[in-house]
Formats: C-alpha cells, sequence, structure tokens
C-alpha cells in the first residue's frame, strides 16, 4: 500500500479527498432522493460520487493502518481506526442506492405512476437514512481523527505561557 507521498505520511492526503468526496456524495444522493429537479439536473453524478467514495475509503483506511504502524497505537488512534473500519458499511449502501436512483429516474426515466407505491417511498427514505448515517459515520470519525491528532498538542506550552 502506498506508505508516503514525497516523504509525507499518504494518509492525511488521501484523507482529505475522502473528507471531500463522501459528503459530497452523501448530500448529493440524499438531494436527488428527495428533490425532482436537482435529480434531473445532477443525471449521474451522484452515483459517480459514490462510487468514487467507494473507491477512496479503503484507500484510506488501508493508509490509516500503515500510519498507525509508523506512529504506534494509542486508544485515540485504536478509536479512529475502529470508526474508520465502518465507513464502508455506509458507503456500499449509498452507491447502491445511487445506482437505484440512477436506474430507476434517470437511465429508464421511470415516472413514480410506473412504480408501486413501496418502491418509491424505498427510493426516498432509504438514500436519505443512508446518506444521514454515511454523515454522522464521517463526523464522528474526523472527530475521533481530530482528537488523535491534536491530543497533548499545546500542553506544555500553555502551561509554559501562563507561567505554570
Amino acid at each position: 500500500m502506498l506508505d508516503t507521498v514525497l516523504g509525507l505520511p499518504a494518509h492525511p492526503l488521501i484523507v482529505h479527498a475522502t473528507v471531500v468526496v463522501v459528503p459530497a456524495a452523501a448530500a448529493a444522493v440524499l438531494l436527488a432522493a428527495v428533490w425532482p429537479r436537482f435529480r434531473a439536473w445532477a443525471g449521474w453524478g451522484p452515483l459517480a460520487l459514490a462510487v468514487l467514495a467507494v473507491v477512496l475509503t479503503p484507500l484510506s483506511t488501508s493508509s490509516g493502518e500503515s500510519f498507525e504502524h509508523r506512529l504506534g497505537g494509542s486508544r485515540l488512534i485504536e478509536d479512529h481506526s475502529h470508526l474508520a473500519d465502518l465507513l464502508i458499511w455506509w458507503v456500499v449502501p449509498l452507491a447502491v442506492l445511487a445506482l437505484a436512483l440512477y436506474w430507476i429516474h434517470g437511465f429508464r426515466g421511470g415516472r413514480p405512476q410506473q412504480r408501486g407505491r413501496a418502491l418509491t417511498a424505498a427510493l426516498v427514505v432509504l438514500p436519505v437514512v443512508v446518506a444521514v448515517g454515511t454523515l454522522v459515520q464521517v463526523v464522528l470519525i474526523g472527530h475521533s481523527g481530530a482528537r488523535a491528532a491534536w491530543s497533548g498538542t499545546g500542553s506544555s506550552s500553555a502551561s509554559s505561557s501562563t507561567g505554570r
């Protein structure tokens, strides 16, 4: 796995792409599910973002494991790693639902009256639930990663600047 890029750890570099693409995919799929005008405008965009999220998620977790071995483990890093490992369970269903939305609305040009009410409701409710769950998971991962990266940072300089 890619461990470094020009001597820098690859994980922070890859994660920045993931942090942009995964929430963008979740927002696009959510909007495509509930807003027909957005869905018509976006076309295959939500699907492309969701597939890219599926690709970037394992790259992020794999590079994170390399980074963890390099840094040495801590409880905060383990918590972050555990939360990150769960993201794939959100982005894969997000991509499947994006494909279903595209297939029904975009590719086939289906109209609500051509589908059963249960399918119509599922194509609104499921993408919304999965998109919100994906966004929550990304926030939890980001928060735990920030805590792991910044824990203890500034504590010695803060105490020395206050004279303690």
